[in-house]
């Protein structure tokens, strides 16, 4: 966890290409329970290549996508810099350098479990405004429901390098209490999926931060691992993740 700044930096034109992006129906979620307007000004912390901050300016929001790696946040800006509404920040979750009271709505996609959580906690509270929200975003792949998922998480098991110590799914039901306690927060689930050939499986194995980058010594063994996966599961020249896009939000009070 101590690189984790750095974790993405030789893996960016594959997280561009072949990560999931986010249903719209999460817009609709938020815009009937959580009160989100165009008029919103939103941070995205953790921003990384630009895929939450893009969901929201399409939305017609303003956007501060604030990211610490360099080469994704650079990714971010050639893909979003000509939208007058997106607002590249270089800085961290546990000290964005924006304003006091400054937004409506802070928005971690895919980001979260890789933050200090008590001081992110309390730089979230400085910056949001009155009355303002916390949503927090994951695409966690289903495991078990196909043959091809259960393939799938054999084979990050069997080559992947750090997996277990960093997977989002440790931030758990009691992490997310803990994070808004006092006060209550929401769940809900969306379906999401994607459709790949074999080089966008590749791709988006390889995006994965804990998987053997180029140069690593099982590089060479995890590109036949996926074409034997992909060749044993495709149907029409594609597999399917599926995917449950889980959306936590809610508000913060003091915890003193």
């Amino acid at each position: 966890m101590n690189d984790a700044k750095l974790r993405f930096s030789n893996r960016v034109q594959d997280y561009i290409r072949y990560r999931p992006t986010y249903p719209v129906e999460l817009l609709r979620v938020l815009e009937t329970d959580a009160e989100l307007t165009t008029a919103a000004i939103v941070a995205d912390v953790g921003s990384g290549t630009g895929l939450s901050s893009k969901l929201f300016l399409d939305h017609g929001n303003t956007v501060y996508g604030v990211e610490p790696n360099r080469e994704m946040r650079e990714a971010a800006e050639k893909l979003l810099g000509s939208n007058s509404h997106f607002h590249s920040v270089n800085a961290t979750a546990e000290q964005t350098t924006l304003d006091h009271g400054s937004v409506d709505y802070i928005v971690c996609g895919q980001a979260f479990h890789w933050f200090d959580r008590s001081k992110t906690r309390q730089e979230f509270a400085r910056i949001l405004r009155p009355g303002g929200w916390v949503v927090l975003v994951w695409n966690a792949r289903r495991i078990g429901t196909t043959e091809f998922l259960c393939d799938y998480e054999g084979l990050l098991r069997e080559l992947a390098i750090d997996y277990r110590q960093v997977d989002h799914k440790l931030v758990d039901d009691s992490v997310i209490g803990e994070f808004f306690a006092p006060a209550k927060y929401q769940f809900r689930s969306l379906e999401n999926s994607q459709l790949l050939d074999l080089a966008g499986l590749t791709g988006r194995i390889a995006s994965s931060s804990y998987m053997p980058a180029e140069g690593h010594p099982l590089y060479p063994v995890m590109l036949p691992a996926i074409e034997k996966l992909f060749e044993r599961n495709e149907q029409g020249g594609r597999v399917k993740i599926e995917y449950d896009t889980v959306l936590y939000f809610g508000q913060l009070t003091s915890t003193d």
